[in-house]
C-alpha cells in the first residue's frame, strides 16, 4: 500500500522552459515556483568548473560564455552525445536533462518536502528511444519515474479538470472532441482526443520533434545577420557569444511582435553595431513555411482520426509559441473556429502530469482514479525480415501507428536454415517498407534455440507496447512454445552502470 502522505509531482520537461506541479490538499494542480520565484525554469545548463548552474543565470550566460552552455538538450535525446563539447567534455543528452530535472526537484523540495516519485511529460511524437532517454534522465536526477505521459494528453487532462470533467458530476458532461495544438520551444504535436466524462481517449496523433519556437527565433537571427552583413561585411553568427546575444534579442523581439506590430533588434559584433527593425507582417512572411508545416500536420491528424472540422468541438492551444498571433489566425482560417487559450500555455502540461501522478499514487494504494487515459502509438513498430520472394530486407509491421494502447501484437516468422542456433530481432519504427528509411530503435539476439530445428520452424515475435510508449518483446520458438523474453539492446542507450554513475555524479555536483 502507498503511504497516505506520499507525494508525487508532474514535470513538463521542455526544450526551452520546464515546469513542475503538484496536487494541493484539495486535489487541485498547482505550479511550484523555482528558487528564483518564477513559475517556469529555462531548460539551460551552464558548466562552470565544478559547479553547474541551471535556469535563468545559465540562460544569461549564452551571451558571454556560450561554449559552456547547453540548451535545447531535449532535441538531442536519443542521440549518444549532446551536440557540442562543454568545457572540452562530451555529455550524454540525458545527463544535461538530468541536471535540469535535479534543479526542479531541489526547488520543489524546498516547498513540499522530500519526494521521489514523478510523472514526466514527452512530446506525443517522441519515439520509443527518446521516451527511454527521458526516463533515464529522470533516474539520473534521483527520481522514481512513475510514468511518462504525452504532452497534449496532459494538457487535455488539465483542460478537463479546469472545465469540471473530473469532479463528482464530471462523468455526466456531454462528450467533446478536442484537437490539441501544442507548439513549444523545440517540438510540435497535434493530438485529437475524445473527452467523455472522465475518459480521455486519443484518436490520432502526429508531430515534429524538430520544430518549435526556436526555429522562429532562428529565422529572426538570420534576418538580422543578413542585414548586418550588408552593412558591415561581418557575420555575427560566426562568434558563439555574439550569436548568443543576438538570439536573446531575437527571442525578446518575437515576444514583442505578439503584442505590437513592430520591434527593434540590436546586434553588435567586432566593434560594429546595428539596430534592425522588423514588422509583424515581415516576421510572418519569413516564417510562413514553418507555420505551413504545422498546418499540414493538423490536416493529416484530423484525417487519421476520421473526423471533419464540424466534428471538432474545441481547438486547444498549448505551448508558449502558440502566443504568436499567426498561430491562432491560421487555425481560425483552417477550422472556422476560434482557438481556445483558456489553459495556461506554460503550465497546463505540468498540471496534467501532476494529475496523472495523483492517479498513479491512487492506483498504487488500491483506490480508483478520477480519470482514465487511452493513448495511441505515434509510430508504427515492426521487425526487419527477409522477403521470401525477393530475399530483400523489409519492415514487417507488427503494430500500426495510431493503435490504441496498451496493446499486445504478434507476427510469425520462420527460421532459414537447419539447426539454426540464434535469431536476430531488429526492431524499427516508421511507416516505410524499407528498413533503411525507418529508425532502428534496438535489437535483441535470441540464443540457445532448441537443437535440430528444421528450416521453416515458426518463430512468434510478440510486442507488448505500454501506454507510456515503452516496449517489451517475447519470442516463442516452435510448436513446443519455448518462450524467450529478451531485453532490447539500444545503440545509444546507457548501461545501468553508466546510469548509476551519472545519478551519483549529478547528486554530488554543486547546483545553483
Amino acid at each position: 500500500m502507498t503511504p497516505p502522505n506520499e507525494q508525487a509531482v508532474g514535470i513538463d520537461l521542455g526544450t526551452t522552459y520546464s515546469a513542475v506541479a503538484h496536487l494541493d490538499p484539495s486535489g487541485r494542480p498547482v505550479t511550484l515556483v523555482n528558487a528564483e520565484g518564477d513559475l517556469i525554469t529555462p531548460s539551460v545548463v551552464l558548466f562552470e568548473g565544478t559547479s553547474v548552474i541551471v535556469g535563468k543565470e545559465a540562460r544569461k550566460a549564452i551571451a558571454t560564455d556560450a561554449n559552456q552552455v547547453a540548451d535545447c538538450a531535449k532535441r538531442d535525446l536519443g542521440s549518444r552525445v549532446y551536440h557540442k563539447l562543454l568545457e572540452g567534455r562530451q555529455y550524454p543528452p540525458e545527463a544535461v536533462a538530468g541536471f535540469i530535472l535535479n534543479k526542479l526537484r531541489l526547488d520543489a523540495e524546498r516547498q513540499i518536502g522530500q519526494f521521489k516519485k514523478v510523472v514526466i511529460t514527452v512530446p506525443a511524437y517522441f519515439d520509443e528511444v527518446r521516451r527511454k532517454s527521458t526516463q533515464d534522465a529522470g533516474y539520473m536526477a534521483g527520481f522514481e519515474v512513475l510514468d511518462i505521459i504525452n504532452e497534449p494528453t496532459a494538457a487535455a487532462v488539465a483542460y478537463g479538470f479546469q472545465k469540471g470533467f473530473l469532479d463528482e458530476t464530471g462523468s455526466a458532461r456531454e462528450a467533446q472532441n478536442v484537437l490539441v495544438y501544442d507548439l513549444g520551444g523545440g517540438t510540435f504535436d497535434v493530438t485529437v482526443m475524445r473527452l467523455e466524462g472522465s475518459d480521455f481517449r486519443t484518436l490520432a496523433t502526429d508531430g515534429d520533434v524538430q520544430l518549435g519556437g526556436r526555429d522562429w527565433d532562428t529565422r529572426l537571427i538570420d534576418f538580422v545577420a543578413e542585414d548586418f552583413i550588408r552593412r558591415h561585411s561581418l557575420d555575427p553568427r560566426e562568434d558563439p557569444n555574439a550569436a548568443g546575444r543576438l538570439w536573446r534579442e531575437c527571442e525578446d523581439a518575437k515576444r514583442t511582435l505578439s503584442a505590437r506590430q513592430r520591434a527593434n533588434i540590436a546586434c553588435d559584433y567586432k566593434g560594429q553595431a546595428a539596430r534592425v527593425e522588423i514588422t509583424r507582417e515581415k516576421f510572418q512572411e519569413i516564417t510562413h513555411d514553418l507555420l505551413d508545416r504545422t498546418r499540414f500536420t493538423v490536416r493529416q491528424t484530423l484525417l487519421a482520426a476520421g473526423l471533419e472540422w464540424d466534428d471538432i468541438d474545441r481547438v486547444l492551444l498549448v505551448g508558449g509559441s502558440t502566443r504568436m498571433p499567426m498561430v491562432s489566425d491560421m487555425l481560425r482560417e483552417l477550422s472556422g473556429k476560434i482557438a481556445d487559450n483558456s489553459v495556461a500555455a506554460d503550465e497546463a502540461v505540468a498540471h496534467g502530469a501532476a494529475l496523472q501522478a495523483g492517479l498513479a499514487l491512487a492506483r498504487a494504494a488500491g483506490r480508483k482514479g478520477r480519470f482514465h487515459i487511452e493513448n495511441v502509438n505515434s509510430h508504427s513498430l515492426g521487425v526487419v525480415a527477409t522477403d521470401p520472394q525477393t530475399q530483400r530486407k523489409r519492415n514487417a509491421c507488427v503494430i500500426p501507428r495510431n493503435t490504441p494502447l496498451p496493446v499486445n501484437a504478434k507476427r510469425q516468422f520462420k527460421t532459414q536454415k537447419q539447426n539454426q542456433k540464434t535469431i536476430l530481432v531488429q526492431i524499427v519504427e516508421g511507416e516505410s517498407k524499407m528498413p533503411d528509411e525507418c529508425l532502428q530503435i534496438g535489437k535483441c539476439v535470441v540464443r540457445d534455440l532448441p537443437p535440430d530445428l528444421p528450416p521453416g520452424t515458426p518463430i512468434d515475435v510478440r510486442f507488448r507496447y505500454e501506454e507510456n510508449g515503452r516496449l517489451t518483446i517475447v519470442v516463442t520458438v516452435g510448436n513446443n512454445g519455448t518462450e524467450l523474453r529478451h531485453e532490447i539492446t539500444r545503440d545509444n542507450t546507457l548501461t545501468q552502470g553508466q546510469l548509476d554513475r551519472w545519478r551519483k555524479y549529478i547528486a554530488g555536483t554543486a547546483v545553483s
